[in-house]
């Protein structure tokens, strides 16, 4: 299986600007996997170390943190020496000794020829909980479900994933059923790697629905084991709301659908917890279409979507059937599911800041509204090839984008000033404001 993110690795690993990397991301969205497949095909040896219950590396690393004495400690752990230009050291579930994060900003001053790859599946959570190490002596990589793009590799072939990478259109509109019916899969199995990858063995819906249920009860048990436990029934109760939240037509979160008479303040802590784990996007409202966004954002409203689809159609039972009998694509919580399908699409693109839009009155809403940082595009979703773009056109007139998206089931199509992507293409959508390969990348 491949993960587009090992090739941000490389290029780390190649950076003359180099620091030690720590990779975020949900529990089980391949962390572990991809440095352990990293380490393999890009250094001569790997050092990995868990620290959960791990009580040699928190002695090791309670007292002093002089680098020579905990590089000599883990040689004598994993019993060889440590190369600094040949070998990987992974420090998985680090958050578990902050010690071992505290050191890192010693590696990186004192010894920046190591090289050193952390995660840990409540690392989000440690981080912001104030584990102590500086600003800047780190850098960051998000990880994130499979994306379409990989599991269409994983599923149909890597020729199909080039195809949307050249943006050749016509070749992609020729072969679309293709691509359609991988995008009903994909609505079904999700992108947790443990689920991508028993269907592309099996082909065995159930055994996938079995998965997610799986990866479901342990983020249930993360609840309980890690979150404070006067916060413990809110995270429950606003993880469970995410489903009738979002088969609202209106998908901004309401407090009251979590408990009659709910506010803001009552909720807030949970929903950071949840955001700060991974397991969900909380997407923002902007009022005005200017740069940056986020200098426009509405922080009271907000759509809150779920790490994965697959795991939000487990979630709601959604029927395999449902999904992959016929022509009539989704005819069940289909708005909900395209628009956590787009959103997830769009966050494993770099750099791009996600929003939506809603005018004062309330009159005209834009499902998303993304900032390249060069300029604003507006995203129309629509869950079938529905192509009326009523909001688009309010927007365009009033902030005059240099070009608007809708994204359908439709084929891919250029107008004037508004370009119909297909769903399955959705993550080119930074590619698109000049027409096919705008880009050139």
């Amino acid at each position: 299986m491949y993960r587009i993110a090992i090739e941000k690795l490389y290029r780390w690993k190649e950076s003359k600007r180099r620091k030690p990397l720590i990779i975020e991301g949900a529990r089980q969205v391949g962390k572990t996997w991809l440095m352990k497949e990293f380490g393999s095909k890009a250094y001569a040896d790997t050092v990995y170390i868990n620290f959960d219950s791990n009580s040699k590396m928190a002695e090791l690393f309670a007292s002093d943190l002089n680098i020579d004495r905990l590089i000599m400690g883990i040689e004598l752990y994993v019993g060889r020496k440590i190369d600094p230009n040949g070998t990987l050291l992974i420090f998985d579930e680090v958050q578990e000794v902050p010690r071992a994060l505290t050191s890192l900003k010693y590696f990186y001053e004192n010894a920046p020829q190591y090289h050193i790859i952390c995660a840990g599946s409540l690392l989000g959570i440690a981080l912001h909980e104030g584990t102590s190490f500086p600003v800047g002596k780190v850098d960051f990589l998000s990880l994130y479900p499979l994306s379409f793009k990989e599991f269409l590799m994983a599923a149909a072939g890597e020729q199909y994933a080039d195809l949307l990478d050249r943006q050749d259109y016509p070749m992609i509109t020729a072969f679309k059923q293709v691509y359609i019916d991988a995008l009903k899969q994909y609505y079904y199995v999700g992108g947790m790697p443990e689920a991508v990858q028993s269907f592309v063995a099996d082909k065995d819906f159930n055994e996938v629905r079995k998965i997610q249920k799986r990866i479901l009860e342990a983020y249930e048990q993360d609840f309980s084991k890690h979150a404070p436990v006067e916060i413990v029934p809110k995270i429950r109760m606003i993880w469970n709301s995410i489903p009738s939240q979002l088969a609202k037509e209106n998908k901004k979160f309401i407090y009251g659908l979590v408990r009659e008479g709910g506010r803001a303040k009552d909720y807030e802590t949970a929903i950071m917890w949840l955001s700060d784990c991974g397991l969900i996007h909380k997407v923002s409202r902007v009022n005005a279409g200017g740069v940056p966004l986020k200098a426009y954002e509405d922080l009271r409203a907000f759509k809150l979507f779920m790490v994965d689809v697959g795991l939000l159609g487990c979630m709601t039972g959604l029927r395999q059937r449902t999904l992959l009998d016929g022509n009539d694509l989704f005819t069940e919580f289909k708005g909900a599911l395209t628009e956590q399908y787009v959103c997830q699409q769009l966050k494993v693109i770099d750099d791009l800041g996600v929003y939506y839009y809603t005018n004062d009155r309330g009159s005209c809403e834009v499902d998303f509204i993304v900032d390249t940082g060069e300029q604003v595009i507006p995203l129309e979703v629509k869950a079938e090839i529905n192509l009326k773009a009523k909001s688009l056109k309010t927007y365009r007139e009033k902030y005059n984008p240099e070009i608007s998206v809708r994204t359908s089931m439709a084929d891919y199509k250029k107008e004037e000033w508004l370009v119909n992507l297909p769903l399955y293409a959705v993550e080119e959508i930074c590619k698109c404001g000049d027409g096919v390969n705008l880009n050139n990348s």
